[in-house]
């Protein structure tokens, strides 16, 4: 996905629901895909302070934002000074003057979305209006889906275009094989394979070459590997 549209959405989702949410000092949205858990996922804040308040749940493992995606639920914290969960979160909230936090999950298809909002007095969780910002999340969410689905598309559009492309030398390549090692086509292919994975190079890359030496060298190759 495009990181100008990604963070163009997160920024219009951040801003609208810091807009529109009484007592707010800022917002944070965050968007990720499965096997991002090792950093912190693209984000857009309404405010510098709370870039760190995101990146430490990543560092630490914990935090509300962690505990929204896992638990598939709204997750606030209604006074930090005296809640005990997540100490480094905390820490860096309250140093910040962030006093409390609700964080909204949303997830379409493999994408996951957060939507935080902070405040500087406490009780903040009692005065966010839900329902205005789960829509506003709901429509950020899917059209974030909907560009993810259309980009995978165009890629394995292209992944297809390629494959149809340099499907001809590969199959030249298996015919010189099948010629010099005396093989059928199955065997050509999965020496012309094995070769390819074991010297590290590109199955139509390595096809071209033997199509271009008319697979003179080839078996000493595939002597070497053995």
């Amino acid at each position: 996905m495009p990181e100008e549209l990604l963070t163009g959405t997160l920024v219009a989702l951040a801003e609208r629901a810091a807009s529109c949410t009484p007592d707010c000092c800022g917002a944070a949205a965050t968007a990720a895909v499965p096997d991002t858990d090792e950093a912190p996922p693209p984000t857009a804040v309404t405010h510098p302070d709370l870039s760190p308040l995101v990146a430490v749940q990543w560092e630490s493992g914990e935090g509300p934002i962690r505990a929204a995606v896992d638990s598939g639920d709204v997750v606030g914290a209604d006074d930090l000074l005296s809640d005990p969960r997540w100490p480094a979160y905390r820490t860096l909230a309250l140093d910040a003057g962030v006093r409390s936090s609700v964080t909204l999950p949303f997830r379409q298809d493999d994408l996951s979305v957060t939507l935080t909002v902070c405040g500087f007095r406490p009780g903040l969780l009692t005065r966010v209006p839900q329902q205005t910002a789960i829509q506003l999340g709901d429509l950020a969410t899917h059209a974030l889906a909907h560009d993810h689905r259309y980009e995978r598309a165009v890629a394995e559009v292209g992944q297809l275009d390629e494959a149809m492309r340099t499907r001809p030398a590969v199959d030249q390549a298996c015919g010189i094989l099948m010629h010099v090692l005396g093989c059928d086509a199955d065997a050509a292919f999965a020496a012309l394979r094995s070769l390819s994975q074991r010297t590290n190079s590109k199955l139509t890359d390595l096809a071209q070459g033997v199509v271009r030496t008319r697979g003179r060298g080839i078996e000493a190759e595939l002597r070497k590997l053995r």
